[in-house]
């Protein structure tokens, strides 16, 4: 079922399944968001969990038993339950049955709450663990953008931007199985800005770990148009677009990411997983501002 909200100015459009915002338009009817064209990506932004990123075979082991996941985790594929709704908000809510024991043998609640702000939209994960032992798990956004942004432009003439000057390596991903090797060195940024090209992707994501910066926008230098994220509290930031020149990027705030090569497949020690005592909970939250 798809959920409407609204500031007065802007528009989004949630959907239940998966609880993904599926549209996020101007006032002037542009869709920022993307739109899910098949030919190069067909989702729109995907909420990622108990996972981000791929396993090694798609395989892990929890309690000395072998499960199988697919990339990302399973809520994308989920249908939720609506919890709270007003003209500017909506709240939903995934709680574990048997399918999701199949692949994941731990009671949780995952609430996903979309509020309209004055400028754009903002996302917030909360994890509940009601279970009676530790909930490993890892929580994650992956919103695309459309570029160009509501003009006439190219996509090189876009730049991702950071608030803050960064000295970093991404490391390498192997296209094929979706690790991530560490010890490799892959794009290296200097600085605070990124000329957006296309061939950026070509070997997957962008894969920043404990930036300076809790912002970062795509946006045209010479018109100013475009978005921004604030991804404060979320310690690494994927930035994407499929290898095959989708008009396109998406900011993705993670807790986690892919297995490593170099680690195991013990589900609670993959990198960046978190442990959630029985009975806490646990919130992150991302915005997103129309520029």
């Amino acid at each position: 079922m798809l959920y409407e909200i609204t500031n007065g100015t802007l528009t989004a459009q949630v959907d239940s399944l998966g609880a993904q915002l599926v549209s996020l338009k101007g006032p002037q009817g542009f869709e920022y968001l993307w739109t899910g064209d098949p030919a190069y990506w067909r989702e729109h932004a995907p909420v990622l969990f108990p996972i981000v990123g791929a396993l090694r075979d798609g395989k892990t082991i929890i309690g000395g038993k072998t499960y199988e996941m697919g990339r990302h985790g399973f809520a994308k594929k989920m249908e939720f339950a609506l919890k709270e709704r007003s003209e500017g908000s909506v709240s939903l809510c995934l709680r574990a049955n048997e399918e999701t024991k199949q692949a994941y043998p731990f009671d949780f609640a995952l609430f996903v709450a979309y509020t309209m702000t004055e400028t754009g939209v903002s996302t917030r994960f909360t994890v509940e663990n009601t279970g009676t032992g530790p909930l490993p798990f890892s929580v994650g956004g992956h919103p695309g953008f459309n570029i160009p942004a509501n003009e006439e432009a190219a996509f090189e003439d876009y730049t991702i931007q950071f608030e803050k000057p960064e000295s970093q390596t991404c490391p390498v991903i192997d296209m094929r199985a979706g690790l991530i090797d560490w010890t490799k060195e892959g794009f290296r940024l200097e600085g605070a800005e990124i000329p957006l090209r296309h061939s950026l992707f070509y070997q997957d994501a962008l894969v920043f770990e404990k930036l300076q910066s809790q912002r970062v926008k795509i946006v045209n230098k010479a018109t100013g148009r475009g978005v921004e994220m604030d991804f404060s509290g979320f310690p690494m930031l994927g930035v994407w677009s499929a290898a095959n020149d989708g008009p396109y990027v998406c900011l993705e705030p993670w807790t986690g990411c892919a297995t490593l090569t170099t680690e195991g497949d013990q589900f609670q020690e993959k990198k960046g997983m978190t442990l959630l005592a029985a009975g806490d909970k646990a919130a992150y939250q991302f915005s997103v501002r129309i520029l």
